[in-house]
């Protein structure tokens, strides 16, 4: 009797490409395209769940809402499916863990830089369907024509699963290779930093809340008096300003690129303003509004003439609050310094304007990439001024780092 695989035609089925793929067999995912493991090389379960939990965490840094229970999902649909196909690995996340249609581009996005290493900025192939197979029911002890008999020592193909170790993640950005920078680059274009919510202070016409006096008025005029739906208003939720201050200082030199891309990923929104600061005080916001990263990171480069020079908090912070933050920009918004604090000019300069920043914002931020490292203590003179007026100091020195920061900027606890 003849049949066909279930699965094949399925995947023969769908017309929508995985990214990352091209015309050919199946591949083996891969976080970030590390390699994998000999034919035969056991991986436990627990380690695919430490690479989809992983990933999970990579969609929720681009505003994607994978949370547990999606999670969940997608472990018992690949429970279901072959968990080193690649093919499957992404219906089942994309089944999943997508909630709404504009998570779908993110997916993919995120998807292509996580598993495959790829450019993402080229459109993915479209894969070509697996061949059919065909089930014959041959007699017992029968051979297929043209095969030979296998012995005890003829290696059987098996799956291979790729060494789940989601390394980059918690790596130090300045000790990464050319590689691993091009793939935290890419991952870093996903994110989507958005600040803390609050209510505004005007109300909009809304089928709950609160009774709108004027409006009922106004309707019962028109009425002549007679009864009518009461209008309503309420308050919306706006997310507050993001106001990032990024060292380019020379002790700063490798994670300045870094910063700056989260920079760039937090500037697509239309309430965030980009600083850097050095021995002087540039505003490139507008510099970062391109949308390619690179490009942006190249207009950038030439507007600021202080990279890798020395470093005057005190000084640029109040040149900072003089000009931009004391009018509005610094009031009620979280603004985030991404610093190592080392301090050339007067330390209590500097804590007098941190102090007066902190009564200007909603949270103040501090960000430094040399917390992580063993023994560390905040002795240097301007990180040790600076820290009584901060609200939260996180580190900054790897992409999960920069993942707890961008929750910690949306209102999480440090």
């Amino acid at each position: 009797m003849d049949g066909t695989d279930p699965r094949a035609g399925r995947a023969g089925t769908r017309q929508q490409a995985v990214p990352g793929d091209g015309p050919g067999p199946r591949r083996p995912y891969a976080p970030g395209g590390a390699g994998a493991p000999p034919p035969g090389a056991p991986v436990g379960a627990a380690d695919a769940t430490a690479v989809l939990v992983g990933f999970a965490r990579a969609l929720r840094a681009a505003r994607v809402d994978a949370g547990p229970d999606r999670v969940q999902a997608l472990l018992g649909a690949l429970a279901l499916l072959d968990p080193a196909g690649r093919f499957d690995v992404y219906w089942a996340g994309r089944l999943t863990l997508c909630g709404s249609r504009d998570d779908l581009e993110r997916y993919d996005r995120v998807f292509a830089a996580y598993f495959a290493g790829r450019d993402t900025s080229r459109p993915p192939p479209r894969p070509v369907p697996p061949p059919r197979r065909r089930t014959v029911v041959r007699a017992p002890g029968a051979q297929p024509r043209g095969a030979t008999r296998s012995g005890p020592d003829t290696a059987v193909p098996t799956p291979v699963r790729a060494d789940p170790a989601d390394v980059l993640r918690h790596r130090d950005i300045a000790g990464l290779t050319a590689a691993e920078r091009e793939q935290l680059r890419r991952l870093l274009a996903a994110f989507r930093p958005r600040g803390e919510t609050r209510r505004s202070a005007r109300r909009h016409p809304s089928r709950r809340g609160d009774v709108d006096p004027r409006r009922t008025v106004r309707e019962l005029l028109r009425r002549g008096g007679e009864p009518a739906r009461l209008p309503r208003h309420t308050r919306l939720e706006r997310p507050r300003r993001i106001v990032l201050l990024v060292d380019v200082s020379g002790s700063m030199g490798p994670y300045a690129d870094a910063l700056l891309r989260f920079a760039h990923a937090a500037s697509r929104g239309s309430r965030t303003e980009v600083f850097t600061i050095g021995t002087r005080l540039t505003r490139v916001t507008r510099e970062l509004g391109h949308r390619d990263p690179d490009t942006a990171m190249a207009a950038l480069a030439a507007a600021v003439p202080d990279w890798r020079g020395g470093t005057r908090l005190g000084e640029l912070l109040r040149g900072f609050l003089d000009r931009w933050g004391g009018r509005g920009m610094a009031r009620g918004a979280v603004v985030v310094l991404l610093s190592d604090g080392w301090e050339r000019g007067d330390p209590a300069l500097l804590a007098g304007q941190m102090r007066r920043l902190h009564r200007l914002a909603h949270r103040v931020i501090w960000a430094n990439p040399r917390k992580a490292r063993p023994g560390y203590a905040p002795l240097a003179a301007g990180m040790a001024a600076a820290l009584p007026s901060v609200d939260a100091f996180v580190e900054g020195h790897s992409l999960a780092a920069l993942e707890r920061l961008a929750a910690v900027v949306r209102g999480a606890d440090p």
